[in-house]
């Protein structure tokens, strides 16, 4: 091991190992069954994984245009007029990005200043902070309340004031599976009207919501598509995350200032992954098909728990489900945790990992991106709760 004399002073003094990355190790450590991570452990489509052969087979290795394949763009834009009503230009206000993760930190770096205040609702993914406070702004955390975790927008009308540049959303909302309804954008777009307040939205379960409701897209609203970075991924629409690709969607001058980052921080994404997306995206039975392909996963896994000591919680969108166990249990959410991957051999993921100050509800996040056999065999297990 290499000793430095440069002591480093740390931009994220307070950051250290996510944990995602401890409970994988102990997962991994005690063999446990992943209900963790928010990452399919079944195959993507045979036809994407030709598509993406294929254009590698054609040459196309080399950088992509810095703002994404032409025919990614122009089917990007399409699909967010045929879905929610909006037209953006594919050449101006579409950026095809190396991961909804990239997208989410251009975009921040570009448009908050030290200084400014940006909203952000927890429990949250734990990316946003950090972003946050690498540009020397001020996160201005509005915590939402189990059990229906529910944006209290009288106190977002509260904490606005003229340093506030920006507000994060997350719908559907990981960790929650809440979703957004039209009564939010509205308040929303009534809180922020006549402001220079940017909407960062984060949607890259925008496929998945269940039980025959609407996506509420930032797109679908123009007052709000006017002042919103919308943001979604490749990777979570075609249960392919390692690709890491995504784009975002915002009016020309917003994205001119995100383009300037992306630029710099990547240049492009992957070029035969996009070859191979824009082939896929002409075929939407793909993404039009997912909410039903996980709401039955989710229905599976709420059957299976049903003689479980575990409170479930509506999982209106996303991946995940909540369940609390503070009914028969004194323990923190991260020692119940730990517990059920050292005793009981699953993996899941407590909620406070989602809160800036570690807030604790005894609620813990399963994960239904995975094939039934391990949904079963984790519900198995889980159900036995009770006699340990």
């Amino acid at each position: 091991m290499l000793h430095t004399p440069v002591a480093p002073r740390s931009r994220l003094p307070n950051v250290g190992t996510t944990i995602f990355t401890v409970i994988g190790q102990l997962a991994a450590q005690h063999r446990a069954i992943n209900l963790s991570q928010g990452a399919p452990n079944f195959p993507c489509s045979e036809a994407l994984l030709r598509y993406a052969h294929e254009a590698m087979q054609a040459g196309h290795n080399q950088y992509a245009p810095m703002t994404g394949l032409p025919a990614l763009r122009e089917a990007i834009a399409a699909k967010a007029q045929a879905l929610y009503g909006c037209r953006y230009d594919a050449d101006e206000e579409v950026t095809v990005m190396a991961s909804a993760s990239e997208a989410l930190f251009c975009a921040v770096n570009a448009l908050v200043h030290a200084g400014d205040e940006v909203i952000v609702f927890e429990p949250a993914f734990d990316s946003y902070v950090p972003m946050i406070e690498l540009q020397g702004a001020t996160p201005v955390i509005i915590r939402l309340a189990a059990p229906d975790f529910a944006i209290p927008w009288d106190e977002v009308a509260a904490r606005i004031n003229p340093r506030t540049r920006m507000i994060v959303l997350n719908t559907p909302h990981n960790p929650t599976g809440t979703t957004l309804s039209a009564a939010d954008a509205a308040r929303l777009q009534a809180l922020t009207t006549g402001t220079d307040i940017v909407v960062l939205s984060d949607e890259v379960y925008e496929h998945v919501v269940f039980d025959g409701e609407a996506h509420q897209s930032m797109s679908r609203f123009p007052a709000l598509a006017a002042r919103s970075v919308v943001v979604a991924s490749f990777g979570k629409t075609y249960h392919v995350t390692g690709w890491r690709v995504g784009y975002c969607l915002a009016p020309q001058a917003l994205m001119d200032e995100i383009r300037k980052v992306h630029q710099f921080a990547m240049f492009a994404a992957d070029t035969p992954m996009q070859y191979a997306l824009a082939r896929i995206m002409a075929e939407p039975e793909h993404y039009l098909g997912l909410s039903a392909f996980y709401q039955r996963k989710r229905d599976l896994l709420t059957r299976s728990l049903a003689d479980s000591p575990l409170r479930l919680l509506p999982s209106r969108g996303s991946f995940f489900l909540l369940a609390g166990f503070g009914h028969f249990s004194e323990e923190s959410d991260s020692d119940f945790v730990q517990r059920l991957i050292t005793r009981h051999g699953v993996a899941t993921i407590p909620v406070s990992a989602f809160y800036s100050d570690g807030t604790d509800h005894r609620v813990i996040r399963l994960s239904f991106a995975k094939d039934d056999d391990t949904l079963l065999a984790g519900a198995e297990r889980l159900c036995r709760l009770g006699d340990a």
